[in-house]
């Protein structure tokens, strides 16, 4: 769901304009900037599930960065880090989108988000498992990746004096980050990188 991720930042992007874009698309992200050094020193990890393709082939055991429970505490975090620089409304808007990532990961993750960090209490992990489904995981992938480009594009500026909207500068790197974020899924599909 990593291009996904990024479609949903583009989206929110179309709303809040306040907030810069580097920002949203990091907050989307920050449950896994903060899982790296966790998987680098052996505290959560991935396990590889036989049979499964590349694309969402792995049962992800973060117990601490993707616990509901952890992920509410890091977008809490973020979201008053944001506030300081953006207002309240910024800092709601980022809180939301760090919590956004736990919510597509809670659908496409097979049961591997624990309630509590560490797993503790032993209480039932949760994941709709959509990435069993490969060509349903990718088909919704694709469509927040569209769904976001294309709000983000229609919020863009019309320029003065212009009949109709062009790709400006910000348009064409708008496309552009569309098509990486394509390609992006394309890799993850085919298990390259």
């Amino acid at each position: 769901m990593f291009a996904g991720h990024f479609g949903l930042a583009a989206a929110v992007k179309s709303r809040t304009p306040k907030v810069p874009l580097w920002a949203l698309m990091l907050s989307t992200q920050l449950l896994d900037v903060f899982f790296v050094p966790f998987l680098l020193t052996g505290t959560e990890t991935m396990e590889p599930v036989e049979g499964a393709g590349a694309y969402g082939g792995s049962v992800i055991h973060a117990d601490y960065t993707h616990s509901l429970a952890g992920a509410l505490l890091i977008a809490l975090a973020a979201g008053w880090l944001a506030s300081r620089k953006w207002g309240r409304k910024g800092g709601w808007t980022i809180g939301a989108v760090v919590m956004s990532h736990w919510v597509l990961d809670l659908i496409v993750h097979r049961a591997d988000l624990p309630i509590l960090p560490g797993n503790a209490g032993g209480l039932p992990l949760l994941g709709f498992g959509l990435w069993r489904w490969p060509a349903a995981s990718m088909a919704a992938e694709l469509l927040l990746i569209a769904v976001g480009a294309a709000m983000y594009y229609r919020s863009l500026p019309k320029p003065p004096g212009k009949p109709a909207r062009r790709l400006g500068p910000n348009g064409w790197a708008g496309l552009a980050m569309a098509a990486l974020l394509v390609a992006s899924l394309a890799t993850d599909a085919l298990g390259i990188g």
